[in-house]
């Protein structure tokens, strides 16, 4: 069922976490480059496999900072990025003691597309979420966060040597409770000052997360009052169509 295998030069259906025996593949055919669009796991891998073959990529750091959602938070708060209140929980947890005003968003720690998250409105259904999150956690760990509300956009970057240069801002729509992506628009439309203030953000951020190389694809939101909050970053191009497609037919780049 891999569409892909049938353009691709080389195709081996192997585990994208099996890094070592992808490495030996990749020895061979000696790529000059090695990239991923929307997947963390993926992510992982990636800069695995740059690393070991001598490539651009970027440190072992960032790749941590910019795939596991509880390590990304972190970085945020010690750098004073806005983003949402975080607390790091697991199946164990006593979920009595967290103090968090709801609603609430629970996410695991280390996925990404929208899995295992769940958008909870009182303590009673607190408990189902993270059992949830956690189950679809590889590390077994979720986080439960302050729901932010506000329009929802996606900041596209690329890097070089740690100058980050600003590609296009897509505005997107998501169902309910499921939080699921259903479209997404670019350019998204914002006022210039707006604009202007969340590329200062997301630039600061892509320093906190020691991005220096490659796309980004950064979530944000922005309130009634224009106050930005920083949902996640990925160290990689949006999915969905946003880095293989839509910046192109937006920016031409």
């Amino acid at each position: 069922g891999a569409i892909g295998k049938t353009i691709a030069d080389y195709f081996y259906p192997i585990s994208i976490v099996n890094k070592d025996e992808i490495l030996g593949y990749c020895k061979k055919i000696k790529p000059a480059g090695v990239c991923s669009i929307a997947s963390e796991v993926a992510n992982i891998t990636v800069n695995y496999l740059a690393k070991h073959l001598e490539l651009v990529c970027n440190s072992e750091k960032c790749v941590l900072l910019s795939t596991n959602k509880h390590e990304m938070r972190k970085a945020f708060a010690e750098n004073n990025d806005p983003s949402p209140k975080s607390i790091l929980v697991d199946a164990e947890s006593d979920l009595q003691k967290i103090n968090i005003n709801f609603p609430v968003l629970v996410k695991p720690t280390d996925r990404s597309g929208s899995r295992g998250i769940t958008k909870v409105l009182k303590f009673e259904d607190l408990q189902q979420a993270v059992s949830f999150a956690c189950n679809e956690s590889f590390a077994k760990k979720a986080l439960v966060e302050e729901f932010v509300e506000g329009k929802e956009y996606s900041v596209e970057y690329i890097s070089y040597q740690g100058k980050h240069t600003f590609l296009a801002l897509t505005e997107k729509f998501t169902t309910g409770a499921q939080y699921i992506e259903f479209a997404h628009k670019e350019p998204g439309i914002v006022d210039k000052i707006v604009l202007k203030k969340i590329q200062n953000i997301i630039s600061n951020a892509l320093d906190s997360l020691q991005i220096k190389y490659g796309a980004s694809h950064s979530e944000i939101k922005v309130n009634s009052s224009n106050d930005i909050k920083i949902i996640e970053i990925g160290s990689r191009a949006g999915g969905a169509c946003i880095g293989s497609d839509l910046v192109q037919l937006s920016t031409g780049y």
